[in-house]
């Protein structure tokens, strides 16, 4: 890793259907193998059952989710005089997005419904009700930063 400078964030592109960034970021963590058009059909199907169920608009209901799933503090490895300490810090905007991406497509990927539209409905269904594997996430997350708010000073 180059330490002469940050590497610049790229901007992505908003999807086709809602004109959202966010949405567009998802996609391309969900995607595997390259393959965009599948990330696009798997999401925007979910989108829609997820609007049948709530009679709401998707993206909407999308962004709430992600909001329930956000987390505020993490913890963060220190080592100081030989003992290793879980440090809690702060969560900048940037990671908070993609932590919460990341936790949403792997709970839906370890949900038990049959296709990977219905898990993705599912999980977002019950992340805007605050429950669900990827809120619970983020609740030890708070849990373990609070638990270790004796090593804040080690902040650095």
């Amino acid at each position: 890793m180059s330490r002469r400078h940050a590497a610049e964030k790229r901007e992505v592109l908003p999807d086709a259907k809602y004109g959202d960034r966010v949405l567009t970021k998802f996609m391309n963590n969900l995607m595997l193998d390259g393959k965009k058009s599948t990330a696009e059909r798997i999401v925007y199907n979910a989108l829609d059952r997820v609007e049948n169920k709530v009679k709401r608009a998707p993206v909407e209901v999308f962004h709430e989710a992600l909001e329930n799933i956000k987390p505020a503090v993490e913890v963060r490895s220190r080592r100081v005089g030989g003992a290793t300490y879980q440090v809690p810090v702060e969560v900048r905007t940037i990671r908070q997005e993609a932590l919460a991406i990341r936790w949403l497509i792997t709970a839906s990927r370890n949900r038990n419904e049959n296709t990977m539209e219905e898990r993705l409905a599912g999980e977002l269904l019950d992340a805007v009700q605050s429950r669900g594997t990827a809120v619970k996430k983020r609740e030890d997350t708070h849990k373990m930063a609070e638990a270790n708010k004796a090593f804040s000073h080690y902040r650095w």
